[in-house]
């Protein structure tokens, strides 16, 4: 959206879009492949974000849409920079979740790295983003974005074995 456009009616139009979205999905029934990342700094905080378009009041992890013929890792890598401005490095993709979303179903791939950058919100598709420590998310963070992080914590201690 070119920048003179007011970013309300931006928030707006987002939000009427995740709207029509949703209900060409459900109308599908064909699960919707999307990914997730979760994003460290170099004190081990994960990097969440707050949509203006979807659940406002969340926080989750930055993520969106899986195009066709994009890997998980580079997905990942291309919605950390669009939504926050930080880079990925040391990207993997450690699983995948199906999520049944109220009537449709989301494919995930979950992706972890380290986030390179201070994050920030454009205003427009996300309100605010920041670090938290894992062992103090914010009351407000989405019950699905906890499972995801302990999916997440579950694999790496895995991988310390």
């Amino acid at each position: 959206m070119p920048a003179w456009f007011p970013s309300s009616w931006h928030r707006a139009l987002l939000r009427l879009a995740h709207r029509l979205r949703v209900a060409w999905w459900r109308w599908r029934r064909v699960p919707v492949p999307g990914c997730m990342v979760v994003a460290r700094n170099a004190h081990g905080q994960v990097l969440l974000v707050r949509h203006s378009y979807h659940h406002s009041h969340a926080w989750m992890l930055p993520g969106g849409g899986l195009a066709r013929g994009e890997s998980p890792v580079a997905t990942a890598a291309r919605e950390l920079a669009e939504e926050t401005g930080c880079t990925l490095h040391d990207a993997v993709h450690f699983t995948d979740h199906l999520r049944d979303r109220g009537g449709w179903l989301n494919q995930i791939a979950l992706v972890a790295g380290t986030a390179l950058g201070s994050p920030r919100a454009d205003g427009r598709e996300l309100l605010d983003a920041a670090f938290f420590p894992v062992a103090a998310l914010p009351e407000t963070t989405s019950p699905a974005t906890r499972e995801m992080i302990a999916l997440w914590q579950d694999h790496a201690r895995r991988q310390q074995r």
